[in-house]
Parts: structure tokens; sequence; C-alpha cells
């Protein structure tokens, strides 16, 4: 088994990054912070032709036919650039819901609440102003709801300015659409690809902070020039290293499941993924010294970006309750969360 990226693969990483570098500049990403719809249509269009939604669905089925380990290469880039919009959920929905693939539609995914939060309320659901579709994800299964039937409140003040949040006091039912089978697999590689968002992250923040460090002058040297600075950075950039090996590796292992435990290794990767992010986003902060918390600076997107995504697809406390569990059981069946 090879876990080292191949020369195609290496390939179409740049060329995503390319492709992002001209459709989402963040001086116009950041046009739209604070707004209810934050999507361009025309760059999610753009997204969908070079085949980001369509990259694992199968070439009989209209898709580009890769793995998930080419994915996770995409999504990487994709939480570089700050991309917003329910990217994870669109690319799942390809194949199942009709014009995902193609990006014609916006497809969003929301957790219906389960065993004792079941009662809890209200449920937050992400993007609501720009979706088309949204799927409804329980043990049951899958089901459709049209998001202009649901009655929603926006939040003021999101944690994310660039995913603007709602709150429903309820989820009616809607029509199914999947088995709870597909429900597994999508919270398994949904895992891996919002992990993947959370490496691109990051990184994006280490190599702000190498930047910054190199220019920033105190005391007429570079503070980069600095013992505590320099280790700040070499930190970042071991997270990330360390981040990227595993989600990578998860991608090549759901590829191939024959020869690991695809649903543990999904797990472990979102754990250090998430670390990673936040954490290289508090060392951002203190590299940047008083500027790092400033709207001014880029360097909170990137932070607050990985928070709301560590709480996508299962948080660290749940997933390390599932490996655990998984670890119990001699790497048998394993116990899925939400």
């Amino acid at each position: 088994m090879d876990f080292e990226p191949t020369g195609i693969q290496g390939e179409l990483a740049e060329g995503i990054r390319r492709l992002l570098a001209g459709a989402f500049p963040l001086d116009q990403l950041r046009t739209r912070e604070n707004q209810e719809k934050v999507i361009d249509r025309d760059g999610w269009t753009q997204l969908a032709e070079a085949g980001v939604f369509s990259l694992c669905l199968a070439e009989e089925a209209g898709g580009v036919g890769l793995g998930l380990a080419e994915a996770t290469l995409v999504f990487e880039e994709l939480g570089r650039s700050l991309v917003p919009g329910p990217l994870v959920a669109t690319h799942l929905a390809a194949g199942l819901v009709d014009g995902a693939e193609d990006g014609s539609v916006v497809v969003g995914m929301v957790e219906r609440p389960s065993g004792p939060s079941a009662n809890v309320l209200p449920v937050f659901i992400e993007h609501l102003a720009d979706l088309d579709v949204l799927l409804v994800l329980s043990d049951r299964g899958i089901e459709q709801l049209d998001p202009a039937t649901l009655s929603a409140r926006p939040s003021r003040r999101p944690m994310d300015p660039l995913t603007p949040v709602w709150s429903v006091s309820s989820l009616p039912e809607g029509e199914p659409v999947a088995g709870p089978e597909i429900v597994a697999w999508w919270r398994r590689d949904g895992r891996v690809l919002t992990a993947a968002l959370q490496v691109g992250l990051a990184a994006w923040l280490t190599d702000l902070s190498v930047a910054y460090a190199k220019e920033r002058q105190q005391f007429g040297r570079p503070i980069g020039s600095f013992q505590a600075v320099k280790h700040l950075c070499a930190d970042m950039t071991t997270r990330v290293e360390l981040a990227r090996v595993g989600v990578q590796a998860a991608g090549v292992t759901i590829d191939q499941p024959d020869v690991g435990a695809p649903d543990v290794v999904a797990a472990g990767a979102k754990i250090v993924a998430d670390e990673a992010a936040i954490t290289n986003g508090r060392s951002a902060i203190q590299v940047h010294g008083g500027m790092g918390f400033t709207w001014e600076v880029p360097v909170h997107l990137a932070y607050k970006r990985a928070r709301l995504h560590a709480t996508q697809f299962g948080t660290a406390d749940r997933l390390a309750e599932m490996i655990a569990d998984a670890l119990a059981d001699g790497l048998g069946g394993p116990t899925d969360v939400g």
C-alpha cells in the first residue's frame, strides 16, 4: 500500500489551487461577511465544472470516478482558500440529489436530534438561505426537505461571518431518499472531508504566520528571528504535516478498506485535524500580536471556521469514545456518532 501522493494527484491539487485563487480571492469573500447569502453561484458552478462535487461519483453515473484519497487533496485546497458553503454535503449528495454534481443545486445537511438530545431545540442549520435542498440525517436514513418550508430565524452574530446560521424550532418529516447504510457511509466520509478542510485551514494559518514573522520588525529585527516565534511557527508546521498524513491515510484506507479499519481511521483523522486547525489558529493570533484578533487581519476567519468544523460529524470527545469502543471490540463494528 502506497500512501505517497502520485504525480497526477499532485497536479489535481495544484489545478484546484489555481482555480480557487482566481474564483475565490479573499478580498471578494470578505465582502460577503455577515450576509444571509454568501455563496457565489458562478463560483459554485466553477467548482462543479472542476469536478469537486462529482469527484467520487462513478463514471457511469456522470462523475469523475476517483476515490476519497483524491478528494482529501481537493478539500484541503478548499479549506486553505476559505471557500464558504456546504461543500461536504453537496459532494456527498452527488448521485443522490439531482443537480448536486453539476453545481445547479446547493445541498445542505443537518442531523436530526436523537437520544437524550431528541427534544433539545432549536436545531441550527447552516447556509439555509442559499440552500436548494436540505437533507436530514438520522439513524433511520436520509430525508429530503424543501428549505423554503421551514420556519427559521437567522443568527445575528454567527461564529464564522462566512457561515450564516439559522435556528428552527422543529424539523418536520421529509421524503425518505436513502437508508441507514448510506448515513453511516456519509458520516465516515464526511469526517474525512471535513478533516481535509481543517488541514487546509491549518496550513493557511501557518503560511500567514511565517510570512508575517519574516516581515514584522521589532528591535530592528524580524520577529521570526526570535526563538519564541520560531518555536510557534515550527510547531504549527508540525501539526499541519501530522494532520495531513492522517487525513490522506484515512482517504487511502477508505478506498481500500481491506487493509485497515476505515471508521476508526476516519475518526482519528478528524480529531487530529481539528486540533491542528484550532491550535494553529491560536498560535497565529499570538504570532500576529495585537493585530491577530482584529477584523483587519484575516487570521480570525480561519480560526472561527476551524471551531465550526470541529462541531461537525462528531466532536473530539465523541469520536474518541467511538475509537475506544472499536478498540475494545477488537476493531469490530464501530459505534457511530453523528
